[in-house]
């Protein structure tokens, strides 16, 4: 058995290659093989977002604190709040952050196929973000 103690970890500022705007990264779990599982408390700052990305084994997120959006490629945006639940399955391009007006803080978990959770891809532009 392992405990992770609240503030055991220290937080970390999203990269500008894969988020825009303010994001604070909180790690809550990745245990050793043969196990898969990434955990992280995600907190979006107003307008901040992810850039597209794809999970090879999908990706949930948890809806902990505010309003956010999420969108699939080819899909509307969709605004998500507190307790809303999204699942993304494998494979598919997505983005997802904050309100323009209101920040937005979920529990992303996903697993690693190969050694990575995520594919990263181009940023999501102001225009993109604001349809």
């Amino acid at each position: 058995m392992e405990i992770k103690r609240s503030g055991s970890q220290p937080s970390g500022k999203g990269p500008a290659e894969y988020f825009t705007g303010s994001v604070r990264i909180d790690p809550l779990c990745s245990p050793p093989e043969p196990a898969r599982v990434v955990m992280a408390l995600v907190t979006f700052e107003p307008g901040a977002r992810t850039a597209w990305h794809t999970h090879p084994l999908g990706q949930t997120l948890i809806v902990t604190a505010g309003a956010g959006r999420v969108q699939r490629e080819g899909g509307s945006i969709e605004e998500i709040h507190q307790g809303d639940v999204v699942w993304f399955p494998p494979g598919e391009k997505h983005w997802h952050g904050a309100a323009a007006t209101t920040a937005m803080s979920h529990i992303a978990i996903q697993e690693k196929l190969n050694g990575s959770p995520v594919d990263w891809m181009e940023q999501v532009t102001d225009e993109q973000y604001s349809k």
